[in-house]
């Protein structure tokens, strides 16, 4: 695990959210007025949410987390980035949807959770959240010792082989690094301004900053799929669901990308349908006795 490098992503993560949510308008009148920014396929991998006890892992600025609470779920959501958390905080009191937000690095609220006997429902994870985890396994039982016997995990993620390609959409990168980090100088970009209208979810798109750079750079661990579902395994979790989707859903990677209904995205003409994401669903067995302590 490399505290070292989830540091220098904090600190990347906290410039390049000021500029994202710079262009979403007034997020709060956006809730209000019922929007949601989750997509059709979370929601039907999470199902009934009502009552639920739910984390939501690396939950950036709280958009969906806010989303899943409109859903009925008790919401605790969990981010590194100081920004990130004091957003979605004044975003869930102006908007009058009640969640929890924590700011912590997510194996040390894992750790801690379990510890303290916290138990949850659902587990969450969603869209680029996985590239920035330096230990998949360590990751996968910490989720399984804050899940309660039954309890579910639910990931919608951007796919490896999309993380695999450079700019020009040439392949650049390792379709799994094994724990190894890629570093980009650049830091993390605006994709929030190269998606447009996609990543606002309906409401007002706003200019906001403009040719963003970031001024910290950034880290990533690519995990390929076979990675993800075996640590899931070996963390005592059983598989219910493993899917893979020709499309991004809000998120243009490439300013070539063809779009399509939904806010989606796909490769452009031409080119290959690719996998672009993919969902994991597993749960808890009811006699699991997984506290937390991988072996």
């Amino acid at each position: 695990m490399s505290r070292e490098h989830h540091e220098q992503n904090r600190r990347a993560w906290n410039a390049a959210t000021v500029a994202h949510n710079s262009h979403k308008g007034d997020q709060a009148v956006f809730f209000r007025a019922g929007g949601s920014t989750l997509f059709p396929e979370e929601i039907e991998l999470l199902g009934d949410v009502s009552g639920r006890s739910l984390v939501h892992l690396q939950c950036n600025a709280g958009q969906d987390t806010l989303s899943l609470a409109r859903l009925g779920a008790d919401v605790t959501g969990v981010d590194i980035s100081d920004e990130a958390i004091g957003f979605a905080r004044s975003l869930s009191a102006e908007s009058g949807i009640s969640a929890r937000f924590e700011r912590a690095d997510v194996y040390d609220w894992l750790e801690e959770a379990a510890r303290d006997g916290r138990r949850f429902d659902v587990a969450f994870s969603s869209y680029g959240a996985l590239v920035w985890l330096s230990d998949l396994g360590a990751w996968a039982w910490g989720i399984a010792g804050v899940l309660a016997p039954g309890g579910r995990l639910v990931v919608m993620e951007n796919h490896p082989l999309l993380h695999s390609l450079d700019d020009e959409m040439r392949f650049a990168y390792p379709y799994s690094s094994g724990g190894r980090p890629t570093v980009f100088e650049e830091g993390i970009g605006d994709y929030v301004a190269m998606s447009g209208e996609a990543l606002t979810h309906g409401a007002e798109y706003h200019e906001g900053v403009v040719d963003f750079v970031n001024p910290h750079s950034s880290v990533e661990f690519n995990w390929g799929l076979a990675d993800v579902v075996t640590a899931v395994l070996d963390a005592g979790l059983v598989l219910e669901a493993l899917r893979e989707y020709p499309y991004t859903n809000g998120y243009r990677a490439f300013r070539e990308m063809t779009a399509l209904p939904g806010r989606r995205f796909r490769m452009p003409e031409g080119m290959p349908d690719l996998p672009l994401t993919y969902a994991v669903a597993a749960r808890k067995p009811m006699t699991a006795g997984n506290d937390g302590d991988r072996p």
